[in-house]
């Protein structure tokens, strides 16, 4: 189970083991018995791995399938009774089951959760009336009557899939991220430390739109964080624990004291204002006022939360913080935002990914603590240190980003997946060679519709379950680049 630890040191679950609400689709001049052993397989396997479960029992219904109107109201009666725990619908056709039945639960319990349809193979060896399913055409049917009840729903990569197959876990490992970026984008929120760099028109966002949806911006001013910090005294028991935190972070060799200090200074005062806004991710004013004015980049404390599951982005991009969070809920791994940065020698499939940096230290093999090269001549080295560098460590890897469009009044995005190479460069921050299908139509995509130059990433191919909780569920505009292979 994924875990992060919150501001109290309890343990807060990045949840794994989220609760599905199971249909048993059955018809019954098909076999009961398939229903019944349907049923018990998926049952078994959920509880296997972890997941809650809430499916009427065999003394509710024949088998604890739904086949009637009878059937679909109890069904929907049993949850209702569990809306808060239910994260998703796994409807399972062990035969052709009754198309109606299945779309009349969903509509009575109005859970508004992610729905995947899943039915089951028939053997070439067993297509008699005793063992035969049907399935294949039953789901045709089931999913038609979904689109004519307008209810949102999620496929298998196949058509059918046996419940103990490798493709039906891929696809249920799916399904799973996207039910934790469903729940986890309700009632997000976000916070926005200081005001965006006035040079950086193109983080600009709509509060009203994402409020639309759901997701609540909290905002402070950056002179208050750093007074906060400026109050507390290094000998106090939370600097001294959030110095010891950083310095066994990452190397922190020819890192002033003093400037490690500052660090551990604002770490806490960043934390505190986490905990008591209750915020699943951040946006921080990184530059420059923080350094002309507190000595410090928050680069590694932006790091150690993005590590911790609390994704933390550049230049008050709140909708990068966002897209971060829902790449976090999906994988269950930290996040980065990364700009789109540079062309890699004449590959139309290959860039060059880079910020300063704060990417978490597990996007590297060996990452070290410098100072931030690009400011440092404006407002000196002496206040620059703090940034988490080296070069991103090859690895499969997903990238999203969304945003508001004010004058369409609609969130748009785009996601896709590629890799980080093993090719080398001899520079500074944080970087790697990205490999991406269609990188140079996908370019063309974001600037023609307006997206920034800041995309978020994660560490593992998340990009399905991204897509269908954006597009199918929230109902934004997402443009899904082609599949990585």
């Amino acid at each position: 189970m994924n875990k992060i630890t919150n501001l109290k040191g309890k343990v807060m679950k990045l949840k794994n083991s989220l609760t599905f609400a199971v249909i048993v689709g059955n018809r019954g001049f098909f076999p009961d018995i398939l229903a019944k052993e349907g049923r018990a397989s998926l049952v078994k396997l959920l509880e296997r791995l972890g997941f809650g479960v809430v499916v009427l029992s065999e003394e509710d219904t024949k088998y604890g399938a739904v086949e009637t109107w009878s059937d679909a109201k109890k069904c929907a009666d049993l949850f209702r009774k569990h809306k808060d725990e239910i994260d998703g619908v796994i409807v399972t056709l062990p035969n052709f089951g009754d198309e109606k039945a299945v779309a009349d639960t969903l509509r009575l319990a109005d859970l508004r959760v992610p729905v995947l349809v899943h039915a089951l193979p028939d053997e070439p060896e067993h297509m008699l009336v005793d063992r035969r399913r049907d399935s294949f055409c039953g789901k045709i049917s089931v999913c038609a009557n979904l689109n004519q009840y307008r209810i949102p729903f999620t496929l298998t990569t196949y058509h059918t899939e046996a419940i103990d197959s490798k493709a039906f876990l891929e696809d249920l490992k799916s399904f799973v991220g996207t039910c934790r970026v469903v729940k986890g984008l309700k009632n997000c929120r976000v916070g926005a430390m200081g005001a965006r760099p006035s040079a950086f028109n193109t983080v600009r966002y709509s509060e009203k739109l994402l409020e639309n949806y759901g997701i609540t911006v909290e905002t402070i001013d950056l002179s208050e964080v750093m007074g906060e910090a400026e109050r507390l005294s290094a000998n106090s028991g939370d600097v001294k624990a959030k110095l010891k935190e950083i310095t066994e972070y990452v190397a922190v060799e020819g890192i002033p004291p003093k400037a490690l200090e500052k660090m551990a200074r604002f770490l806490v005062v960043t934390e505190r204002w986490i905990k008591e806004k209750e915020l699943d991710t951040i946006a921080i004013q990184c530059w420059t006022a923080l350094q002309k004015y507190f000595g410090v980049v928050p680069c590694t404390c932006m790091s150690i939360l993005s590590e911790k599951l609390i994704p933390s982005a550049c230049e008050v991009d709140v909708c990068g913080a966002i897209s971060m969070y829902s790449l976090t809920l999906a994988s269950g791994k930290p996040s980065a935002l990364l700009d789109w940065n540079n062309n890699y020698k004449d590959d139309p499939d290959k860039c060059v990914m880079f910020h300063c940096s704060n990417l978490p230290k597990s996007f590297f093999d060996k990452p070290k603590m410098d100072y931030q090269a690009i400011i440092a001549g404006s407002v000196g080295k002496e206040n620059t240190y703090g940034t988490v560098t080296g070069q991103i460590k090859p690895s499969p890897m997903t990238f999203a980003r969304m945003g508001t469009r004010e004058d369409l009044g609609e969130i748009q995005a785009y996601v896709g997946e590629g890799e980080f190479t093993k090719d080398k460069l001899k520079t500074f921050g944080g970087y790697g060679v990205a490999k991406i299908p269609n990188l140079q139509t996908l370019l063309h995509y974001i600037c023609i519709n307006g997206f920034e130059h800041h995309v978020a990433v994660t560490l593992d191919r998340v990009g399905q379950s991204v897509y269908e909780a954006w597009e199918k569920y929230l109902q934004w505009d997402v443009y899904y680049n082609p599949e990585f292979s």
